[in-house]
């Protein structure tokens, strides 16, 4: 593996969209206690199924600590690669490379910093070192050379990609002081043009409501085509969400993309009941530093956009709401050719995230 040091798009590199075809997956096995309650083995199950589907119809690599290796390999499927890695959690969406593609076919990853969303500005958990060195490990296991990028922050959940040159991301994500406080908004959409090979960055002023990422972009809206959307959405005028995806539906039917066409975009409901933590998970939960890292009522970012596209299906969080089987109505109209799966997520959402920020794809590549 090689550390590059000029820019995939002027090496001729750019992002692929997340619906062409992968090679694979990759997740992380969850163990970290306050992040996943009950000792992690509520999420483990939910995992276990998600990587059922995956491993269906593409590679998965499942990186995993020493201490959980066998259990790993217990109740995983024996298809699924597992990779011994240390790691601070479990969310691949954010500390997997962001893969890029020639037009030969060949791949290359960008190894972006990561700083816990926030660094010790709003971050989540300190250190995240280990987490910090996941991209270029990855890289090295697919033996892919690798963009040096640590010095500017960003996740993966924070940008999606049409796979023509148009990126979605949210400025209270991007711009905030957590991030790369030293940067003007001018400047990041540069670096993000470079980076990923793209001609334009439609910029979403918020995300979902609560999302402790400083609202990324992969849990409020999606591509779902060249040209199409989905948009996290509720008709509630009293729900705190309404405003912020409101602002969102507002820039969206005034963007265009970077081909010019206008922006479809398919509403898809929030839960219509918000999930919030129960005392009883509170407790399954172990403290951060003495503190505890949720609390009795705390409403939680539950959001369908969260969905994972594999070569062959949807898998689609439920969260026991009578919205759960609109959204897999609404989906299954985006992605007719996919078998949508719907999976009881509620188990990962504790977590933080949800099924799209514990995978990221490797897409289909022609160099091996």
């Amino acid at each position: 593996m090689r550390i590059l040091k000029s820019s995939p798009k002027a090496d001729g590199f750019s992002m692929p969209a997340e619906f062409e075809p992968h090679y694979g997956t990759i997740m992380i096995w969850p163990e970290r206690t306050d992040s996943w309650q009950a000792g992690g083995y509520a999420a483990r199950r939910a995992f276990v199924k998600i990587a059922k589907i995956i491993s269906r119809s593409e590679n998965l690599t499942v990186l995993v600590s020493n201490g959980q290796y066998e259990n790993a390999r217990a109740f995983l499927p024996p298809e699924v690669r597992l990779c011994e890695c240390t790691t601070d959690d479990s969310w691949a969406r954010d500390t997997a490379p962001t893969f890029v593609k020639n037009d030969a076919g060949e791949i290359r990853g960008i190894d972006w910093g990561f700083n816990a969303w926030g660094g010790l500005e709003d971050g989540l958990y300190f250190p995240w070192d280990n987490d910090n060195h996941v991209a270029r490990k990855i890289c090295d296991l697919y033996f892919k050379d690798a963009y040096n990028c640590r010095d500017f922050i960003l996740e993966g959940g924070s940008i999606h990609s049409d796979g023509e040159g148009t990126i979605l991301t949210t400025e209270s994500c991007l711009l905030s002081k957590g991030r790369n406080p030293h940067m003007t908004k001018a400047e990041i959409e540069s670096m993000l043009l470079e980076c990923l090979g793209a001609e334009k960055i439609i910029w979403l002023p918020r995300g979902i409501y609560n999302d402790e990422t400083n609202e990324h972009v992969d849990n409020v809206c999606a591509f779902t085509a060249p040209g199409e959307v989905v948009l996290a959405w509720t008709d509630n005028k009293n729900d705190p969400q309404y405003e912020l995806s409101k602002a969102c539906l507002d820039t969206l039917e005034n963007a265009t993309d970077a081909r010019g066409r206008k922006i479809k975009v398919r509403l898809l409901p929030i839960p219509e009941v918000p999930v919030c933590m129960t005392e009883e998970e509170c407790s399954e939960l172990d403290l951060w530093d003495g503190e505890p890292t949720r609390t009795p009522g705390e409403r939680l970012a539950a959001s369908y956009v969260n969905f994972y596209i594999t070569n062959d299906s949807v898998l689609v969080p439920q969260f026991g709401d009578k919205m759960d089987r609109t959204a897999i109505e609404i989906l299954a109209e985006c992605f007719p050719t996919r078998k949508i799966e719907p999976i009881a997520a509620r188990d990962i959402l504790i977590g933080g995230g949800n099924i799209h920020c514990i995978t990221q794809q490797v897409p289909k590549f022609s160099n091996l």
